[in-house]
C-alpha cells in the first residue's frame, strides 16, 4: 500500500479507521447499514466479513465494494462464528495498515450515527466501549428478561474480574490496532458475548486506556438474533475461570511474600 493510499480517509486524531461488519444471512440489512456508515462517517472504510451466507449477502457486499472504493469484502468459508469473523477482520485491518478498527453489527442495533462519539473518544484512549449502561446509554425494544440477563451478566463480570466497566459484553467498540497485537488476540478461542468480555479483560489487565461512551442499542428490526443459551453458558464458565485464576495467583504471590501488587499486574500474571 502506497503512502498516498495510506493518506486517504483519515479520521482526525485517530488515523485510518476500518469498520468491520460480520455478516451471516444479512441480505435484508447490509445495504442500509453500509450506506449509514458511509453517510455518518465518510472518513472511514468498511470491511464486510461474510461467512458464505446462503441468502446472497456476500454478493450484495461485492456489489457495494464495486461501487465504493472505501468498502471491502472478506469472504470466509462457511459459518465460523462472530469471534472468528472479527479475528479475521482484525488481521485484515492490521495487514492493510489501519490505525484503528471498529466492531459493528450488521442488523442496525449499533447506530452508525453514533460512531463519531466512539472515534472522538479514541483520540484519548486505546479502547472505547460503546456502553448501554453508563449515563446516557440505553436499550430500545428489549423485553424485561433480556434486560435482566444482560445487566446480571455485566454485574457478574465486574465482580468476577474486578473490572470497572458497566458494559463489558457489548459489541459496539473501537480499538487502536497496536492493542490487538499486544493482548495476543490470536490465542482467543471464545465466541459471542464471551469474545467481547475476553477482549475487554485483556485490554484492562494489560493496562490500556479503556473508556466507555454511551450508546443506544436498538433490537434488530429484520432477521433473527444469533444469541443462544450456549453462548451465555460459555461466557459464565470462562469468566468464572479467569476470575478464579487471577485471584489464586494473587493469593499465591501474597503467601510467597510478594507483597501487595496492583490488581492489573495480578491479572496479567494469572491469565
Amino acid at each position: 500500500m502506497s503512502a498516498t493510499d495510506r493518506g486517504v480517509n483519515q479520521y482526525p486524531g485517530v488515523g485510518r479507521v476500518l469498520v468491520i461488519i460480520p455478516t451471516y444471512n444479512e441480505a435484508d440489512n447490509l445495504r442500509l447499514i453500509v450506506e449509514r456508515v458511509r453517510a455518518a462517517t465518510p472518513a472511514v472504510d468498511v470491511l464486510v466479513a461474510d461467512d458464505d451466507s446462503p441468502d446472497g449477502t456476500g454478493r450484495i457486499a461485492d456489489e457495494l465494494a464495486a461501487a465504493d472504493p472505501a468498502v471491502h469484502v472478506l469472504h470466509r468459508p462457511g459459518k465460523q462464528g462472530l469471534g472468528a469473523a472479527y479475528m479475521a477482520g482484525f488481521a485484515w485491518g492490521t495487514e492493510h495498515d489501519y490505525d484503528a478498527v471498529v466492531e459493528m453489527d450488521a442488523d442496525g442495533s449499533h447506530a452508525p450515527e453514533e460512531l463519531p462519539k466512539l472515534l472522538d473518544a479514541l483520540g484519548e484512549a486505546d479502547v472505547v466501549l460503546g456502553s448501554r449502561y453508563v449515563k446516557g446509554g440505553k436499550t430500545v425494544g428489549w423485553p424485561m428478561h433480556r434486560h435482566l440477563i444482560s445487566r446480571s451478566g455485566n454485574l457478574y463480570v465486574r465482580i468476577a474480574l474486578g473490572m470497572p466497566f458497566r458494559d463489558a459484553t457489548g459489541g459496539y467498540r473501537a480499538y487502536r490496532t497496536p492493542v490487538l497485537s499486544k493482548i495476543e488476540i490470536e490465542s482467543i478461542a471464545s465466541q459471542g458475548y464471551c469474545f467481547q468480555v475476553d477482549l475487554a479483560w485483556r485490554s484492562f489487565r494489560d493496562g490500556f486506556r479503556v473508556q466507555e461512551v454511551p450508546i443506544t442499542f436498538a433490537e434488530r428490526q429484520r432477521g433473527h438474533s444469533k444469541m443462544s443459551s450456549s453462548i451465555v453458558r460459555e461466557a459464565l464458565w470462562r469468566v468464572t475461570v479467569w476470575g478464579a485464576t487471577a485471584r489464586w495467583e494473587a493469593v499465591r504471590r501474597a503467601v510467597a511474600g510478594g507483597g501487595p501488587r496492583d490488581a492489573r499486574a495480578d491479572a496479567r500474571q494469572g491469565s
